[in-house]
């Protein structure tokens, strides 16, 4: 349901607004949402509750680019 929501407000924000999605962004989910339209994600627990914080950070950034690429790819 989320991801309908932000490819429906994807093309709507202006150059100057952010879409963010808060919440159930993890590993598995960033991609999708990043290749949905959103620009910002905000992630706590999943990089907060993991016993490496840094590392996770890392790894949901690693999984965002990839949903940035797919997002290349499609349009």
């Amino acid at each position: 349901e989320c991801l309908s929501k932000v490819r429906a407000l994807a093309p709507r924000m202006r150059p100057d607004q952010w879409l963010e999605v808060d919440g159930g962004v993890h590993l598995d989910t960033a991609p999708f949402a990043i290749a949905a339209g959103a620009d910002t994600l905000v992630a706590g627990s999943a990089i907060f509750g993991a016993g490496d914080p840094g590392a996770s950070l890392l790894a949901l950034r690693r999984a965002a680019e990839r949903g940035w690429e797919q997002a290349e790819q499609t349009a």
